[in-house]
């Protein structure tokens, strides 16, 4: 499906609901052509504009989802056409929503994580969506990994038979290596963030009210001050500015 494109930033947004991108997905995954979903929020629009390599990389995927409100609000704001199917599409919940609704036809690998997260992370899978097909799961290495680890890597996802492998690496190498899958295998990669760690049960989410409100980044923050305090005292206000320049650009 050809969806509505909304430019916030560097980044291309594709304008479409939750619903959309489950089906979408579903209805790319039997199909052996290597496609790459991202989610980006407001951090992901900082660090995008100061990296163009990074915004290339986002921005060649096949889905771009909205996976924060205020990049949302901020869209609707910035577009000229209506965008009433558009909302939120959070990781979390594409990955929740395509498990569920998982036949023989997907076949799921999972990489990042810890070990343990991924041991927590399968066993709840299959315990919460005993249709859902896993085919592998791997814990690559903190540091970059080497060409030849890459290939092997390739290998094991292609000897497995997945048709859609869940990326949890952490913003942004997680994006980088969507962009790689893509061009590697036949397979739709999605890089999903924390999502291996809300659906293991290692981190807690916010409460659904938060997340609507667009206030969710003050509870992970709260839950986890030392990796996040960056993202949130940089990342936000560089969000803003970049939209406050867009909406005056736009508007001469």
């Amino acid at each position: 499906m050809n969806f509505p494109t909304v430019r916030v930033g560097p980044l291309n947004y594709s304008a479409l609901s939750l619903n959309q991108a489950i089906q979408t997905i579903l209805d790319w995954s039997p199909q052996p052509t290597g496609r790459a979903i991202h989610f980006a929020n407001a951090y992901t629009v900082a660090l995008a504009s100061k990296d163009s390599d990074y915004a290339t990389a986002i921005n060649s995927g096949d889905l771009v989802c909205c996976d924060g409100t205020p990049v949302v609000w901020a869209g609707k704001w910035l577009a000229n056409q209506q965008l009433a199917e558009w909302e939120r599409v959070y990781g979390p919940d594409v990955m929740v929503g395509v498990l569920h609704a998982s036949t023989s036809q997907q076949m799921h690998y999972l990489l990042g994580g810890t070990k343990e997260t991924l041991t927590l992370l399968e066993q709840r899978i299959t315990a919460r969506f005993p249709q859902a097909i896993i085919v592998g799961i791997e814990s690559p290495p903190f540091r970059s990994a080497t060409e030849s680890e890459l290939i092997e890597r390739d290998q094991r996802i292609r000897d497995s038979g997945a048709n859609i492998v869940w990326v949890g690496l952490g913003t942004p190498k997680q994006d980088f290596e969507v962009h790689r899958i893509k061009q590697s295998l036949p397979v739709t990669a999605l890089a999903v963030g924390a999502a291996f760690d809300f659906l293991a049960g290692t981190v807690s989410q916010a409460p659904r009210w938060m997340q609507r409100s667009g206030t969710e980044w003050i509870y992970r923050w709260s839950k986890e001050p030392k990796r996040l305090t960056r993202r949130y005292l940089w990342g936000n206000p560089t969000f803003a500015r970049i939209v406050a320049q867009q909406r005056l650009t736009r508007d001469h």
